[in-house]
């Protein structure tokens, strides 16, 4: 849509700030960003230091490109400043009494690290994930079943939230115990499921062994997060199918809640612009690249209150549209939604390789399950160390089709669609391990 351009008149679901044009909302990050580093550049104990460091001052902030004159913040940065005599770390930005939650990173890969919500921010995060709930058409009259963690993690008390203040009623689940979970949604009639790709199809499956069809509950929409997978046609046709639901993708992180929601076109999610502002860049590089191609998400919070993050590296790949939606709203939309991690790539032979396109592939093949394994080991290497191609481990659901045919199969889509060779491993169903929050994908023997 052309600067300036009318937009049409838009469904009472949306939020006024959805359907600003590109200059209104470009103007709107901009007098946000200059408050926002203001604020920073007196109050951070991380970023005002920086900022005299590089010499820099808001005043050069005259354009949204200039926000890439200064660095990314990324996981070290954060977790570097964490210590045992400052717990909290340098990126508190509010006294410590206006602080009214903390949530922690996962710890896989570290010590978990903080972050911190005022009561702003709380009541800006319940007012976005209402947006994105709205947005699928859930609110009033919809029982939701959320099955993300409430413990430690940040998501399940985002999402319950939202969908009160949507105007749902919410069963805080959580992400255990499948016997009382499958109990309570066919005993109360749950409408709306929330979880990870994962869980919600292990939960299909399980209702299944129960002799029992999913697709005859009670649940109509079926949103997911944590983890790639609703934006992955062949996932969401399956999942779609196994309830007889619709189904939406959520993305967020710790650092970010939320960051974009799937509408009821299902054309990718909606970033929420007027919370973050959102730059795609090369993983290599660093610089910008252009509407359409594949990049690093880099995010700015424009009023995040207690723990703002200025460029923060997300570490996820993305795909930016910023054209207008079909459903009226202009804020850019992730297609495809996360691609993958950065540091999940896979170069083989010179061709880049995400985990869920793979799983695209697993997903579309008739007669193979919904789990799968990427393995990285001995065999995927050449004699100097780099990957000449891809060990998968999958699933056979069809007892009755011949193993060898299903993986003869497999590797001829991955050669004609990926591009690179691949050795397929076919497992019985129930094999590889199931996961009730984030499955992990790639495995390195």
């Amino acid at each position: 849509m052309l600067s300036g351009a009318p937009i049409t008149a838009a469904p009472l679901h949306l939020d006024p700030a959805e359907r600003w044009d590109r200059a209104r909302l470009e103007a709107f990050q901009l007098a946000q960003l200059r408050v926002q580093l203001a604020r920073l550049a007196r109050d951070s104990a991380y970023y005002a230091p920086l900022f005299r460091q590089l010499d820099w001052n808001v005043g050069e902030l005259r354009s949204l490109a200039d926000l890439s004159k200064l660095p990314f913040t990324t996981k070290p940065d954060y977790i570097n400043t964490i210590g045992p005599q400052a717990p909290f770390g340098k990126f508190m930005t509010v006294p410590q009494d206006e602080v009214r939650r903390m949530h922690f990173s996962s710890g896989t890969t570290s010590a978990p690290s903080p972050q911190f919500w005022s009561e702003h921010d709380l009541d800006r995060w319940a007012g976005l994930y209402a947006r994105h709930a709205r947005a699928q058409d859930i609110g009033r009259g919809d029982i939701v079943q959320c099955m993300f963690s409430y413990t430690w993690f940040v998501g399940g008390l985002g999402a319950t939230a939202g969908y009160q203040r949507a105007g749902a009623m919410v069963i805080p689940a959580g992400s255990q115990d499948t016997e009382r979970q499958i109990d309570t949604l066919f005993t109360y009639g749950s409408t709306v499921l929330c979880g990870t790709p994962s869980f919600i199809t292990h939960l299909a499956e399980e209702v299944r062994k129960r002799g029992r069809d999913p697709a005859t509950s009670t649940v109509r929409r079926i949103m997911m997060g944590g983890e790639p997978g609703a934006s992955i046609p062949a996932t969401r046709r399956r999942i779609e199918a196994l309830w007889g639901a619709r189904a939406y993708d959520a993305y967020g992180c710790l650092e970010f809640q939320p960051i974009a929601g799937d509408c009821t076109a299902q054309a990718g999610p909606h970033l929420a612009e007027d919370f973050a502002y959102a730059e795609v860049v090369d993983a290599e590089t660093g610089a910008a690249v252009a509407d359409g191609t594949p990049g690093v998400l880099v995010l700015t919070h424009l009023d995040k209150q207690a723990g703002p993050l200025v460029r923060w590296w997300t570490g996820d790949i993305v795909v930016r549209d910023a054209t207008p939606c079909s459903c009226g709203r202009t804020h850019a939309r992730l297609t495809g939604g996360v691609r993958g991690r950065a540091d999940d790539m896979l170069v083989v032979r010179g061709v880049n390789v995400f985990p869920s396109a793979v799983e695209e592939l697993v997903r579309a093949t008739p007669g193979l399950g919904d789990e799968y394994q990427l393995v990285i080991n001995a065999s995927v290497h050449d004699a100097a160390g780099f990957m000449k191609s891809i060990h998968v481990r999958v699933e056979q659901i069809d007892t009755s089709a011949d193993a060898a045919r299903l993986a003869a199969q497999l590797v001829q889509e991955i050669k004609q669609r990926l591009q690179v060779g691949a050795h397929v491993e076919v497992l019985p169903q129930g094999t590889l391990a199931r996961s009730t929050h984030k499955a992990k994908r790639v495995i390195r023997e």
